[in-house]
């Protein structure tokens, strides 16, 4: 699955401001760090403010804070705001539903979505702080699993 880049961008966003939670951040210092356009990120950041996620403040030691709880806001919360998540409708004139395969197909693709939905329903910003300073996807994280794994086959 992948993402628009609004929702990437919203979720860089949210993710790099309840790191710091104690510091405002500028959307061009959040863009710098994620290499993204500091102007397709400022909109971003307007739609999180609309949906109360974020605050802005402006002047000296101004700048952008996370508004809502980590620990309560979900990945679905924030990607929902730029993108549908989860099944969509299909009509029922649909040339997809008129043979068995196509209706076949429909239900395993709107148990992917079901599960996708879920899975961003229950990812808290929270969690995805824990995630990142893990970091399982590094290559020391990942020496360290194949033995394990290899031992475990025996």
């Amino acid at each position: 699955m992948k993402l628009q880049k609004a929702s990437s961008f919203a979720l860089y966003a949210v993710l790099e401001l309840a790191a710091n939670p104690t510091h405002p951040l500028s959307g061009t210092e959040i863009a710098e760090k994620y290499g993204i356009s500091a102007h397709h990120l400022a909109k971003v950041l307007r739609d999180l403010g609309r949906a109360g996620i974020v605050e802005a403040a402006r002047g000296v030691g101004g700048g952008y804070r996370l508004a809502a709880n980590p620990r309560r806001l979900t990945l679905l919360d924030v990607v929902q705001i730029f993108e549908p998540v989860g099944p969509q409708n299909v009509a029922n004139d649909d040339p997809e539903l008129a043979t068995d395969a196509g209706c076949a197909l429909r239900v395993v693709l709107d148990e992917l979505d079901d599960h996708t939905l879920a899975t961003f329903r229950s990812i808290t910003i929270s969690t995805m702080l824990k995630l990142m300073t893990r970091k399982p996807w590094t290559n020391s994280a990942r020496e360290t699993k194949l033995p394990r794994r290899a031992a475990s086959r025996r």
